[in-house]
């Protein structure tokens, strides 16, 4: 499956783990039910669930795709899902985790990327996160994965305050995105947002660029979900009281604003060894680099 960890980085990983508990308790988390929490956006017969309704399945085929979203929006907080990734060809295939401000993709909407770009048999995954602050993205970073996502279920999570926004894998920190404290075109603070995720097919661009087609005849392509926890600030109009800066949460107080020592050393060691692509150093794409990246 491509890139495997040594027994250091493994240690690395947990310290990091261990790190991020402490901030973040997982008795302070939400987790949500299906049926109570959740609508299907589109093609309901592509969704399952296991018997006991604790594992969602959507299904891909070349009809169709599926999602789901919440019913709540929220503005700020700690979010995170369990996933396990088609397994086997499943190149042109993406695997979607995300928040937005809106139902549909408006042209000024906000929103926060987890996308799990499919792969030929063998090849390794590649994860895809980006940033849009009112309509406009192009912040897009690209990892590579240290486990095989198709074989277990990991956790995905998303941290957003009005100081930072970090995604996680298995609690180890890949990526930060920092604002700078004063108004901007970049960090998305202003809009609540709800919880997405979906399959799709996108082999004009996925894998290796689009050279990569889905092979159909490997369909239906199922990616499963669980254990969806949201500890944050759910939006009531016209504006919760817990949205603005009051340190009464665990992600809104000091620890949450900056990473510990260990959280940045798997970070720095991610950064060294994992990322494949990052918009901040791509200067051919953006000669004047966008304010963002010089933070």
């Amino acid at each position: 499956m491509g890139l495997w960890l040594p027994s250091v980085v493994l240690l690395l990983c947990s310290a990091g783990f261990l790190a991020l508990s402490s901030a973040a308790p997982a008795n302070t988390s939400a987790s949500f039910s299906f049926k109570e929490n959740f609508d299907i956006m589109f093609a309901e017969d592509h969704f399952r669930t296991s018997p006991d309704g604790q594992i969602w399945y959507l299904y891909l085929d070349k009809k169709t795709g599926c999602g789901f979203q919440t019913r709540q929006r929220y503005r700020f907080g700690w979010f995170s899902m369990k996933l396990k990734l088609v397994g086997g060809d499943s190149a042109g295939v993406v695997t979607a985790y995300y928040m937005c401000s809106d139902l549909d993709a408006a042209p000024d909407r906000d929103e926060l990327d987890f996308e799990f770009l499919g792969n030929r048999t063998g090849q390794p995954y590649t994860i895809q996160t980006n940033v849009y602050k009112s309509g406009i993205g192009g912040r897009e970073m690209r990892h590579m994965l240290w486990f095989d996502p198709t074989q277990d279920f990991h956790t995905y999570s998303i941290l957003w305050n009005t100081h930072r926004i970090v995604f996680y894998v298995d609690r180890v920190a890949i990526r930060v995105y920092k604002n700078n404290g004063k108004p901007n075109n970049f960090f998305p603070s202003g809009k609540p947002m709800y919880m997405f995720s979906s399959i799709w097919n996108a082999d004009d661009w996925a894998t290796r660029g689009g050279l990569e087609k889905t092979d159909w005849k490997k369909a239906p392509f199922v990616s499963s979900y669980k254990d969806f926890h949201a500890d944050g600030c759910q939006w009531k109009d016209p504006f919760p009281a817990c949205v603005s800066t009051t340190t009464e949460h665990w992600w809104d107080q000091y620890e949450a604003w900056s990473l510990t020592d260990s959280q940045q050393e798997d970070f720095s060691w991610v950064g060294r060894n994992l990322v494949i692509y990052d918009y901040c150093k791509d200067t051919e794409r953006y000669p004047k680099l966008p304010e963002e990246c010089l933070l």
